[in-house]
């Protein structure tokens, strides 16, 4: 499945927000697509219903960031409201022993990987150097390296290969990283190698305050056969479409046919992290035209249409939101304060001479500031 089409040059496609595969509307109808269909024909309604559910928690983390950032709980919070279906829906099509490589917005799919409430702070509290582990979600730390999880990801997909097993290594990146060398040579490397490896681009309508018309004159998803590599573009904010665009992807990926990329057009609601203020280059008319395609109330509707969700089953949700937000909040409150020659622990496997004689630079320095409080 190659995206072919092209849009008009002189076109704007940061509003052109039709020209993908979905599969829910954004009115909660129900519409086809003879290409996705089939890899997700076994989705029933607890499915769905499971996919809701995630999403709504993955909102309630992101809302409990932003409120912990306003109060000085956390330093930064890069927030992912609306991207929520991106996020849950490719998440949900991979397998435990997936490896898979974030950028710093990727909420969502730490929750589904299996991410614990303080995984999604500390490290923005400033108290460690990465909150999760690595190994135990197969899921690495967030990238804050624009675009440099990309070459990390093709490189551990290089290794399943050699290894001969059948994982799936995933990238995951926004529209500004595209213009990033990174981005593209680790897309070199994965069409020449046929490496394992899925691109997932996250098309959220701005790279920080540069709108994506600037980078791109066609759709993103246009530059990946170029590199050899088949793609799609499809409705970010359809989580069923997400979930059987990545179901294509990694069957193609594990079976040996090679890399595919997935564009993923959706919208930022809220700043680029909460040191952004969007307002002073987008206008809140943009904003309202993508919340009336919020991805939670789209499956909603679709839901309550099929008479497959109630308002006992949105009670409960809202519950476990609450349980869940509440327990991100207090592990950033509980969170301990590190020592600051701490800094140094943990940085390699096996004690490290040089490391040891930064340590000592650092612990002099640190002593002149108590010589200048005693004097």
């Amino acid at each position: 499945m190659t995206m072919t089409h092209t849009l008009n040059p002189t076109a704007d496609i940061a509003t052109d927000i039709d020209d993908v595969a979905r599969l829910i509307g954004p009115d909660g109808t129900r519409v086809t697509d003879p290409e996705l269909e089939r890899w997700v024909a076994d989705v029933d309604a607890e499915t769905l219903r499971g996919l809701y559910r995630d999403m709504v928690l993955v909102r309630r983390i992101d809302t409990e960031g932003v409120a912990l950032q306003r109060q000085g709980q956390l330093g930064l919070w890069a927030p992912c409201r609306g991207q929520e279906a991106v996020q849950v829906g490719t998440a949900r099509a991979l397998r435990a022993d997936d490896f898979v490589f974030p950028s710093y917005r990727e909420v969502g799919v730490h929750h589904v990987r299996g991410a614990a409430p303080r995984d999604f702070v500390l490290a923005w509290r400033g108290v460690t150097h990465s909150a999760n582990d690595p190994y135990a979600t197969n899921t690495a730390t967030s990238q804050i390296i624009i675009g440099a999880q990309t070459l990390h990801a093709v490189g551990y997909a290089m290794g399943i290969q050699r290894d001969g097993a059948d994982q799936v290594s995933v990238a995951y990146f926004g529209d500004g990283a595209t213009s990033q060398g990174d981005v593209n040579e680790a897309m070199v490397f994965a069409s020449s190698f046929s490496a394992p490896v899925v691109f997932v681009c996250s098309n959220n309508q701005w790279a920080i305050s540069e709108p994506v018309s600037v980078q791109a004159a066609y759709p993103i998803a246009g530059r990946a056969p170029g590199f050899g590599i088949p793609s799609l573009r499809v409705d970010g904010n359809d989580v069923l479409a997400c979930l059987a665009a990545m179901r294509w992807a990694t069957h193609r990926a594990r079976t040996g046919q090679g890399p595919a990329y997935i564009e993923a057009v959706t919208y930022r609601m809220g700043p680029h992290t909460t040191s952004d203020d969007p307002t002073r280059y987008r206008d809140e008319a943009e904003v309202e035209r993508w919340r009336r395609r919020d991805p939670i109330d789209r499956l909603e509707v679709f839901l309550r249409g099929q008479g497959e969700l109630d308002d006992a089953f949105s009670r409960s949700v809202d519950a476990d939101a609450d349980i869940l937000g509440a327990a991100v909040r207090a592990a950033t409150l509980g969170a301990r304060t590190p020592e600051p020659l701490e800094v140094f622990d943990h940085v390699y496997a096996e004690p490290h001479t040089g490391l040891d004689e930064q340590r000592g630079w650092f612990a002099a320095y640190l002593d002149g500031f108590a010589a200048e409080e005693e004097a």
